[in-house]
């Protein structure tokens, strides 16, 4: 009998990907056969990147994840994937099994829970797994990270540093533009 392929969602803004979503992404890797991480367009939050930014900088990480994947003998495969509609609508659309979402604090667990239910009353086949956010990442939030860059402050340790060379470009544009 030939095992169905698990496919999973991580969605997200990733206003910029941070180690935390990366540490998500790794262990995601190992309990679904693909991965997709969806990258929502979510204007509502104001993203500082566009869309395009978001997915090239998920995309290079990626990258990164898949070669240490390969030489780990981890064999699943991860892929961006840009979405603007419901997240339950895009889920299906992958024929997705399972929402990994990330947990950093009981503040999490509130809004995350609400999503869960909403999400299983659209759709009851498609389950939402709960990763706890690694202890040293369970404060790095993209918001407090920009904030920190905005201000003058170290952002290196929370970003790769590629990631953390195109958020302080992002950032010294914006200031000269201002």
């Amino acid at each position: 009998m030939q095992h169905k392929q698990r496919i999973g969602l991580y969605p997200g803004t990733f206003d910029p990907i941070t180690n935390g979503h990366i540490d998500i992404i790794r262990r995601g890797s190992k309990i679904v056969d693909h991965l997709f991480i969806g990258v929502a367009i979510n204007a509502g939050k104001g993203p500082l990147f566009s869309l395009q930014e978001r997915s090239a900088m998920v995309q290079h990480e990626i990258d990164q994840i898949m070669a240490e994947n390969k030489k780990n003998d981890i064999h699943s495969v991860i892929e961006v994937a840009p979405f603007e509609t419901l997240l339950m609508h895009f889920a299906e659309s992958l024929n997705a099994d399972v929402i990994i979402r990330g947990l950093r604090a009981v503040s999490d667990f509130e809004y995350e829970f609400q999503m869960t239910s909403m999400n299983a009353r659209l759709n009851q086949t498609v389950e939402t797994v709960f990763l706890m956010a690694s202890d040293r990442h369970q404060f790095i939030a993209s918001r407090l990270v920009k904030e920190i860059g905005f201000l003058g402050g170290d952002i290196k340790p929370f970003l790769s540093s590629s990631v953390a060379d195109l958020l302080l470009a992002k950032i010294e544009n914006q200031k000269n533009h201002s």
